[in-house]
């Protein structure tokens, strides 16, 4: 194991390559009795809990886990296929209150949470990362960083739902975890040198913590090239197009951009076809698969050129609580918009000053808020409150609140 690199000399160090898990790659763990010995070996461990999950982002519907790998000391690594073991909740009884090291949590601990698995504290390495302000936060990079070893990512995006899974995406797998505690080490006291550590621990428990996003309004608006098109009816195609296509995707487990991609539906709420020799024509409907469900395309197209002007979606979007974007603020709210130039510059200067990524200092939507309808009066106290009603951590309020009370007094 390579020792421990200060900060300022990890640019100077030669990068070793880590390319063998210590205990090699293990067989899959894909039955109730291979479970039974991991829980075992886990539960006479020691240490904290290194963790991670692979999704088939790209190539399933949703965001299901495919791969659960865990490390801890005493146990060694255990690859874990919840796809036969979707409960894995008695490896939470085996570790107790242990803390779980991830890279990036709050991707990981939504499907964890799915098998039974809910750490009760966690240490996320790629905040403390940010929160040390690392020039680079993926795993490989503060692997190199932080350890020098060099962690190949070859095998990020490749599916995971693959059955059975190659040796070389296993090896892959185990080394995601092999060093997740030594770097957790080095991180933890860089950390607390920086006088970060309380800093990195409210943060770590309002991943752990946070409740899942909820359901978006409108999705479909999210489709690539929306914003290119114009007039109401357009729009009505793009969500009549969106909806069949996320049926589709759900009923065969695909991904909906391989189902029909963006381009296709964009091109077709252009070219608003009125028959299916007219979709087949647009270039973006050549491929087979698109060429063998154009009917039901067709289908879901002209269902949006028969609605009634009355049903067809507006071109401003769905209502929210939210504020203008910022560009428009100058016209509506002169006395806003100052505060938040002025909020934005004092964000600015502390990120410099604690090397801290402005968004790590305060939520974006967090501070457009503020700005936009600040509480009466827009003392400390208040502006305190309304940052902690919108999930802002106590050291984030600490340092803004009465700056920006300041700020918002002078403008």
């Amino acid at each position: 194991m390579s020792a421990a690199l200060p900060a300022d000399a990890a640019d100077d160090v030669e990068i070793a390559p880590l390319t063998e898990p210590a205990d090699g790659v293990g067989r899959v763990v894909d039955t109730p009795a291979a479970l039974e010995r991991v829980v075992a070996a886990f539960a006479a461990g020691s240490g904290p809990v290194a963790a991670d999950a692979e999704r088939a982002s790209g190539y399933r519907y949703g965001q299901a886990t495919y791969l659960v790998q865990v490390r801890r000391a005493g146990a060694g690594t255990a690859l874990i296929d919840p796809v036969p073991l979707p409960d894995l909740s008695a490896l939470n009884g085996a570790v107790g209150g242990t803390e779980w090291v991830l890279h990036a949590a709050s991707q990981d601990l939504p499907g964890l949470a799915e098998h039974g698995l809910r750490p009760a504290r966690i240490f996320d390495t790629e905040l403390a990362a940010r929160l040390l302000g690392m020039p680079r936060v993926g795993l490989a990079a503060v692997v190199a960083d932080t350890l020098g070893l060099g962690l190949a990512k070859e095998h990020s995006a490749v599916d995971w739902s693959t059955r059975p899974l190659p040796e070389d995406w296993l090896r892959y797998a185990a080394l995601d975890v092999e060093v997740l505690v030594e770097v957790r080490d080095v991180l933890a006291a860089r950390l607390e040198e920086a006088g970060k550590a309380g800093w990195a621990a409210e943060e770590f428990e309002h991943v752990r913590t946070m409740p899942p996003p909820a359901p978006r309004v409108d999705p479909w608006r999210r489709t690539s090239g929306t914003h290119t098109l114009t007039g109401r009816r357009r729009l009505a195609v793009v969500r009549s197009l969106w909806e069949a296509r996320e049926a589709n995707a759900r009923q065969r487990d695909v991904s909906p951009g391989r189902v029909l991609p963006d381009r296709a539906i964009i091109a077709a709420a252009k070219a608003l076809p009125r028959t299916v020799p007219q979709l087949v024509a647009l270039p973006e409907f050549a491929t087979k698969g698109a060429r063998r469900r154009a009917p039901a395309w067709q289908q879901a197209i002209d269902a949006a050129l028969a609605l009634d002007e009355a049903d067809l979606p507006s071109t401003r979007g769905p209502r929210t609580d939210a504020p203008p974007p910022p560009r428009a603020w100058g016209d509506r709210d002169p006395v806003a918009a100052r505060r938040l130039s002025a909020a934005r510059e004092i964000v600015s200067q502390l990120s410099e000053e604690l090397s801290v990524p402005a968004e790590n200092l305060l939520q974006p939507d967090a501070l457009r808020r503020v700005c936009w309808t600040p509480p009466e009066p827009a003392g400390p106290n208040e502006i305190a409150d309304f940052l902690q009603d919108r999930q802002a951590r106590e050291w984030q309020i600490e340092l803004l609140a009465e700056r920006l009370a300041q700020a918002f007094a002078s403008v």
